[in-house]
């Protein structure tokens, strides 16, 4: 017998499961490849790290000549040429360039957590996509439903058998399925679209139609210690700290003083003198509340953290609590599947006359409705899992 009952994301979850999972995988993969998004933000970190290794360059080599000539007699003239090369204390250098791989680390944390958004966005997309298609599986079959009806029941009146009230109600189901199953073929075609645009337009070959098995965590406390531990947010943060404390250090260096080193000329006596050029440069007014800012940003990024980390736990304990409740209403509705009279009966008591009409289409629409609903609640509790355990993107 035909089952509208069935629900292909629960007798096939266990034995799909794997697949689906390579199948979104697959995909995610082939989105870290080709979306431009990603392609632009790597480009970015990539100028981050090359600006950040600029700072840290010797200043530019000086050229200097002065050609001088005596006021009444234009023949005595003086000629002077100075090379010379400033430079920061040696150290500096050494302190700047751990600042640089402490920046460089950053650099990498943002491009993560960029990353980890977009294949999030990605798996969701994915997600509804499935969803899409299980609805479609029952929208189908309630057309054909319908349609079966719709003929019957044409025949019916032209024979006296059926009355024009009756035969208007199942046309007008027949044209409100029709309505349903266009909005959904025109949504879906809309998700697979947005699943190319993330690919560079590169056309996406997914053709699940079964979600990844994803168990509800029993204990929250180890899911929190794992996530809270795993959170690419909170890492970037991290890193950023060290970045800011690291340049309290850099901008206590610069109060060290500047040097010079240069080759100097003079043929002021006609003969030349050669000599070098040694100079110092004491910062007295350039750096004046450097370290004060320092210490201000890095105290902001410190705040930043702790009030992320906040956030994060109170998002985690959210997720778990709409996870838990999804779940649960999920497992009632499968227990009430399993009692539910079967769309094939339903059909034969009222072709045998056996219910009215009006009990037919209350009984199916419960029916239809129940397996939307649960096919709902089934991608709002996958989305969740998804956002709970999405560092592992």
């Amino acid at each position: 017998m035909k089952r509208i009952i069935i629900i292909s994301s629960v007798l096939l979850a266990l034995t799909g499961g794997v697949q689906a999972q390579n199948g979104i995988d697959q995909v995610l993969r082939n989105i870290e490849t080709n979306n431009k998004g990603l392609q632009a933000n790597a480009q970015l970190i990539a100028s981050q790290k090359l600006e950040a290794k600029t700072e840290n360059n010797l200043a530019d080599p000086t050229l200097s000549y002065a050609h001088l000539w005596g006021a009444k007699d234009k023949s005595e003239t003086i000629g002077e040429l100075v090379i010379s090369q400033s430079f920061d204390f040696p150290s500096l250098y050494v302190t700047r360039n751990k600042l640089n791989r402490l920046k460089s680390g950053a650099f990498d944390s943002q491009a993560d957590v960029f990353r980890q958004n977009m294949l999030l966005q990605a798996k969701e997309i994915c997600l509804d996509i499935i969803m899409l298609r299980q609805q479609k599986q029952i929208l189908e079959e309630r057309l054909r439903n319908a349609e079966e009806l719709s003929k019957m029941y044409a025949k019916r009146l032209q024979t006296g058998d059926a009355n024009a009230l009756e035969t208007n109600k199942i046309n007008l189901e027949l044209l409100n399925v029709r309505t349903e199953t266009s909005l959904n073929e025109t949504t879906l075609r809309n998700r697979l679209q947005e699943l190319n645009a993330l690919n560079g337009n590169v056309p996406v070959v997914f053709e699940e139609t079964i979600y990844p098995a994803t168990p509800l965590p029993a204990d929250y406390q180890i899911l929190k210690s794992e996530v809270m531990a795993s959170n690419r947010t909170l890492m970037a943060l991290g890193n950023e700290s060290l970045v800011a404390r690291k340049q309290i250090s850099v901008n206590k260096s610069q109060w060290l003083p500047k040097l010079e080193l240069g080759y100097r000329r003079n043929t002021e006596t006609g003969a030349p003198f050669n000599g070098v050029v040694v100079g110092f440069s004491f910062p007295l007014f350039e750096n004046r509340n450097k370290v004060k800012v320092a210490k201000a940003q890095a105290l902001n990024i410190d705040l930043q953290k702790q009030n992320a980390t906040l956030q994060v736990e109170s998002e985690l304990t959210q997720l778990y609590r709409e996870a838990q409740s999804l779940h649960a209403s999920m497992e009632e509705y499968q227990k009430t599947f399993q009692a539910q009279q079967d769309l094939e009966l339903l059909k034969q008591a009222l072709t045998g006359g056996q219910i009215s009409m009006i009990e037919y289409f209350v009984e199916v629409s419960v029916l239809y409705q129940s397996h939307l609903n649960y096919l709902q609640l089934e991608n709002q509790y996958q989305k969740a899992m998804a956002r709970i355990y999405k560092s592992k993107l």
